[in-house]
Parts: structure tokens; sequence; C-alpha cells
């Protein structure tokens, strides 16, 4: 199996809603996320590629304009706006674009990852 990877970054804020008061996401806070989209293959394309990187940039587009600095509970239109969400909804738009999308990271900080993988 091939797999390539391409990564995506933008800042947003969030907020948890339904967590203790005191708990630090219950907060309006931000994040510079990153976007780590995995696409697999059993075979190389006719070029010698999964697909090309060049491809993946309505990704880019789609992130630029729809989540970069924007308030990601009025993005999505929910306030459980997690990592998990964030991984699963990129996951399930590219999936429709690219199908060879097996897996969508994201990052919310520089330790922590939270990975959609069916």
């Amino acid at each position: 199996m091939y797999r390539i990877t391409k990564e995506f970054h933008f800042s947003a804020s969030h907020q948890l809603k339904g967590l203790p008061a005191d708990h630090q996401c219950a907060r309006l806070h931000g994040h510079n996320y990153v976007v780590e989209v995995e696409l697999s293959a059993a075979e190389l394309d006719e070029h010698g590629f999964v697909r090309d990187y060049h491809e993946l940039a309505p990704l880019k587009r789609y992130i630029d304009e729809a989540f970069d600095h924007r308030h990601l509970n009025d993005v999505l239109g929910h306030d459980k706006v997690t990592a998990e969400c964030l991984a699963r909804h990129f996951y399930d738009w590219c999936k429709v674009r690219l199908p060879e999308t097996s897996a969508v990271r994201v990052s919310e900080t520089p330790k922590t990852w939270a990975e959609y993988r069916p």
C-alpha cells in the first residue's frame, strides 16, 4: 500500500459547551490547527502518484475560506467542535472529492493529535 500525506494550517476559535465551568475548554479560546490528510492506494497511477499533491488545492481553499480565523462553533453549527469532530469532518469532505482518502489527523497543540480512520 502506498500512502501520501499533506499538511494544512489554520487558526480559529471554539468553545466546548456542556463541560464544567472550570474546565479550560469551556471558555472561548483558540488554536493554531494542523490538518494532515492521508491518501492511500494499492497501485500508483500512470504518473507514479497515489494522487498529485496539487489536486489537494481545493482542500486548502476550503480551509482558508471556511475555517481560517473563524469561530468553529458557527462554522459547523454545534458546540462540540473537538479535534476528533474536525478530523471526521475533513475526512468526509475529502473522501467525496478524493476517494483515496484513508485518514485525517487534526492537531490543536504541538503535542496532541486526533485521527479519524475508518
